[in-house]
């Protein structure tokens, strides 16, 4: 007899948690969020090394550096992947980063910036046609 009414009490408990919401579906992944620093991007790849090789220019283009490696390695130093003319891509510092934007979006608060789109893009504020926006930083 117990055993019914334990199932019972079971079933309620977990119907009263179920209708407070405590065990209803986690919140969709498309809302919208705010991410303005580097420590909510995603994708961010640690141990590199400032001026090392480096492989996508494009896409999850940052890296931090894990540890001091004398004379160019500094602790959590922010750094993205880039290829300057005619050279093999490589680590350089990164100018300061707003986190997560979307590429086209205005940027007028954040001149000389660099940013991640929700697809992993790599983002830069730029100036052009009158207009501050995120446009690629790969062209």
């Amino acid at each position: 007899m117990w055993q019914s009414n334990g199932v019972r009490f079971i079933v309620a408990v977990f119907a009263a948690l179920l209708g407070a919401g405590v065990l209803a579906a986690p919140p969709s992944l498309a809302d919208p969020t705010v991410c303005d620093y580097p420590a909510c991007t995603p994708g961010i790849l640690g141990g590199r090394v400032l001026g090392a090789p480096c492989d996508n220019t494009t896409y999850y283009a940052f890296g931090v550096d894990d540890g001091y490696v004398p004379p160019a390695g500094q602790p959590g130093r922010l750094m993205f992947c880039g290829s300057p003319r005619r050279y093999e891509p490589r680590w350089f510092r990164s100018p300061p980063m707003a986190g997560v934007k979307d590429e086209g979006a205005a940027c007028q608060n954040y001149q000389n910036y660099v940013a991640q789109a929700p697809d992993g893009l790599f983002l830069i504020c730029y100036a052009h046609d009158g207009i501050m926006s995120w446009v690629r930083a790969d062209t």
